[in-house]
């Protein structure tokens, strides 16, 4: 096991490695530096007087790197460490992080282009179905997750299988960010600069969701086609498939996903609000 100073930090912070992680490769792990330095930024706002915490502020002490998970035996995929912060009593805050960093949701919609515009008539939401070994689940029902690209289109293995079934591509130009719309950025450097994203596990996990709105009308008789060829059931073999749900069903059907929920919730939010 190694250890390094973290850079920049005073008093000094410890960090300690696994013997298959290096000091560049966890400096460089993009998870790891947009939490240390969201968690950096947070700890300075205690010394604001108005501060729950200004009287005893907490700070970070040291890092211990625990495990590292890497994808195709090169990349630096998943992290877990302890970080130890506590203040001058003693007291200490839970500190136990699975570090895997951000993704993308997108709430897909379809409508017939015969209904009237500007209703919630017959919507389809797309849902990806596919096994989820962490929630010991060989089928559950979500939101299409992925990455956004360079030129900010939709991309993975969910927009792959969207594109293969449906011909469907979700550029940067139709995409709508509703958790921007909803959660204000931060204004100063007394508040907190946390993602405008949904956090789906923060007791554990760094990870956090932008939800994307994709809306479009299509010809009825594609919809209704694709209604019967995109049921949630897998061929042999296959590991990723689609399903069509209603709109006005989506919570329910796909209530074990939060991003369906989340999503669902951001969307009826914002139509009240008239932002979208």
């Amino acid at each position: 096991m190694s250890t390094f100073t973290l850079p920049d930090s005073e008093p000094e912070i410890p960090v300690h490695l696994t013997p298959n992680l290096s000091k560049e490769q966890l400096l460089s792990f993009p998870a790891f530096i947009t939490w240390i330095s969201t968690l950096r930024h947070s700890l300075s706002t205690q010394t604001s007087q108005s501060h729950a915490f200004h009287s005893a502020p907490y700070r970070l002490r040291k890092i211990e790197v625990q495990s590292v998970d890497f994808f195709g035996g090169k990349r630096l995929g998943f992290v877990k460490l302890q970080a130890d912060v506590s203040n001058k009593n003693g007291e200490k805050l839970p500190g136990s992080i699975f570090l895997r960093g951000g993704s993308v949701g997108m709430m897909l919609i379809l409508q017939p282009e015969d209904v009237p515009e500007n209703t919630e008539d017959e919507k389809q939401v797309i849902l990806t179905v596919q096994p989820r070994i962490p929630a010991g689940s060989l089928a559950l029902a979500e939101l299409p997750a992925g990455m956004l690209d360079n030129s900010g289109t939709f991309a993975g293995g969910a927009a792959k299988e969207i594109a293969e079934e449906t011909g469907l591509e979700i550029a940067a130009l139709d995409l709508i960010n509703m958790t921007e719309l909803a959660i204000p950025a931060a204004s100063s450097d007394s508040e907190e600069h946390l993602q405008q994203a949904m956090y789906p596990s923060p007791g554990g996990c760094d990870e956090f969701i932008p939800l994307f709105l994709w809306q479009k009308r299509v010809p009825r008789g594609q919809l209704k086609k694709w209604q019967g060829k995109l049921t949630g059931l897998r061929e042999h073999g296959e590991k990723i498939t689609l399903m069509l749900c209603p709109l006005d069903q989506v919570w329910k059907y796909g209530g074990r996903d939060a991003k369906i929920l989340a999503g669902w919730a951001l969307y009826h939010g914002l139509k009240q609000e008239g932002k979208i």
